[in-house]
């Protein structure tokens, strides 16, 4: 029986888009912990490092869903290059401003600029589900872009921290930003699979996150969010105060192929029964896998727990995904897709930030607490939502799974 996915790839321009969004997604593992390489190995300050990288997510936050709105109306090439433009000027300032210790309000406000960037992964998963929408191969299709999603999380933060504490500081996220370039400008020249644009007179006014079910979503993965960014940074603590910070690079690789692996897999599946019950057992198996890292002693040991604690996380993405397609118009995806983004980035800014500090105070093992606690409350936000996600948007209810078997989507 031939490869799902390597079924995916007849459709023309299938490979040219999904190569352009690998290398434009580097960026979103390779810039957040590249700045915390970069101030840590600077300053010493974990505090700021992880200040910075909030503020960078936090931005996103802000900006992803605006430009995503603007790609619905106007189209991605209209949209992006202009976006991205934005992003690597900040990004510029932001190393300048590293490399000759400028004041901190400086660093702050190129970070607020870097946060321009466009989310790449909702813009692919549009090209691909103007491919296949309808179909069961759309659940390959995001099954397998939770796969490069992984990849880009297994390699980014190798590549960052590597090159920033063997090469120079800036070097992790100087080549981000060229990442960002390449992939971004090479996506957009792409005109043959562009989704086409959908008029404002189309959208009948208002945002996506009118929709009570993406409520749900975006509240649960500000939560979950939390606990990839409190994860990121007191990994890297945890590893420099036995010695050993570029190992870090390793250990988080390590999480992302744990979640790589279930992707994968999950890919291949097909699956009856309701998918927000999907849903929520996978934010449920995140948060207990949270627990283990509150007992680790050494980097080993750090690295099988958090492998394992990834398994769930690809899953839960592609659940996810299926979710929105069922709670956002048509016309509104991707600026939807970007909203869980959104919660995902605040909730990394959130984390992050919260881990910096308490870092800085109690040490790095004492961090885990943070994704922890994060883990918790998404549950509990999962929960509380669950009635919402069980009614779904009028005439958006199975719009794949109407077709053959039932289908998932992902979000990155």
């Amino acid at each position: 029986m031939p490869s799902p996915y390597r079924a995916l790839f007849a459709a023309p321009g299938s490979k040219g888009f999904s190569a352009a969004g690998l290398l434009g997604r580097m960026p979103l593992s390779m810039m957040g912990i590249g700045v915390v390489t970069m101030i840590s190995q600077l300053t010493g300050r974990y505090g700021l490092a992880g200040a910075l990288s909030a503020t960078i997510a936090l931005a996103a936050a802000v900006a992803g869903p605006q430009v995503s709105r603007l790609v619905d109306l106007y189209g991605q090439r209209r949209v992006l290059r202009p976006a991205t433009l934005v992003s690597l000027v900040a990004a510029a300032a932001l190393l300048l401003a590293a490399h000759y210790r400028w004041p901190d309000w400086v660093l702050f406000a190129a970070c607020v600029g870097i946060g321009c960037v466009p989310s790449l992964g909702a813009m692919v998963r549009a090209r691909w589900a103007a491919l296949y929408r309808g179909t069961p191969q759309l659940h390959t299709a995001y099954s397998f872009e939770s796969v490069v999603d992984e990849v880009c999380f297994i390699f980014g933060p190798i590549v960052s921290i590597g090159l920033s504490t063997s090469w120079f500081p800036e070097a992790g996220p100087l080549l981000a930003a060229c990442f960002l370039a390449a992939g971004v400008f090479w996506l957009t020249a792409q005109r043959a699979t562009e989704p086409i644009p959908h008029p404002r007179e189309q959208h009948g006014g208002g945002t996506a996150l009118r929709s009570r079910g993406l409520q749900v979503l975006v509240a649960t993965f500000v939560a979950t969010g939390a606990v990839f960014g409190a994860v990121d940074v007191v990994t890297v603590a945890f590893a420099d105060e036995r010695g050993h910070k570029s190992a870090a690079s390793l250990v988080l690789a390590l999480y992302a192929a744990g979640s790589c692996v279930a992707g994968v897999v999950f890919g291949l599946l097909r699956f009856a029964g309701a998918p927000e019950r999907r849903w929520l057992l996978g934010v449920c198996a995140m948060a207990v896998s949270m627990i283990p890292l509150l007992l680790v002693g050494n980097l080993p040991f750090l690295a099988v727990a958090l492998f394992v604690a990834g398994l769930s996380i690809a899953p839960t993405m592609i659940t996810t995904m299926s979710l929105i397609e069922e709670h956002v118009p048509r016309a509104r995806l991707t600026e939807g897709m970007t909203w869980v983004s959104t919660g995902l980035a605040v909730g990394v800014a959130l984390g992050s930030s919260v881990a910096g500090w308490v870092i800085d105070a109690a040490g790095a093992r004492a961090g885990y607490g943070v994704p922890a606690v994060a883990g918790a409350v998404a549950v509990v936000v999962g929960f509380l939502g669950y009635r919402r996600l069980r009614r779904p948007a009028p005439g958006r209810g199975g719009t794949v799974e109407q077709h053959s078997e039932p289908a998932e989507r992902h979000v990155a």
